[in-house]
C-alpha cells in the first residue's frame, strides 16, 4: 500500500522559515519522481517544487531562490526548505510521487502553512 506523510507546517510570520517533510512507503522511491505541490482556497492546484528521481530539480517562478527541494533514498523521504515565507505562500502543501515515465501518481493528504502577521 503506497503512503505519502506529509509534516512540518504550521503557522509563521513573514520572513520566517518552514521545513516540510513527505514520508514514503510502498514504493520504490528512487525510482519516483517527487513533487510538491500546493492549493490555496479558491485557487487551483500548484506546482511548486519537482526533484526527478536522479536529482533535478525545477521550481515556480515565485519561490525559485526561496525553496528548496530535497530528497534522501536511504531514508525514503522528500523535503521542502521554505525560506522568506510570504504572505502568499499560505495554503495547503501537498506531496506527489510518480514512477519516472508514468503518468501514475499518488498523493499524501497534504500539510497547512499559514504566513501571518
Amino acid at each position: 500500500q503506497v503512503q505519502l506523510v506529509e509534516s512540518g507546517g504550521g503557522l509563521v510570520q513573514p520572513g520566517e522559515s518552514l521545513r516540510l517533510s513527505c514520508a514514503a512507503s510502498g514504493i520504490t522511491f528512487s525510482n519516483y519522481n517527487m513533487a510538491w505541490f500546493r492549493q490555496a482556497p479558491g485557487k487551483q492546484r500548484e506546482l511548486v517544487a519537482l526533484i526527478t528521481s536522479g536529482g533535478r530539480e525545477s521550481y515556480v517562478d515565485s519561490v525559485r531562490g526561496r525553496f528548496t527541494i530535497s530528497r534522501d533514498n536511504a531514508k525514503n523521504m522528500v523535503y521542502l526548505q521554505m525560506n522568506s515565507l510570504k504572505l502568499e505562500d499560505t495554503a495547503v502543501y501537498l506531496c506527489r510521487g510518480n514512477p519516472a515515465g508514468s503518468a501514475r501518481s499518488y498523493w499524501g493528504q497534504g500539510t497547512q502553512v499559514t504566513v501571518s502577521s
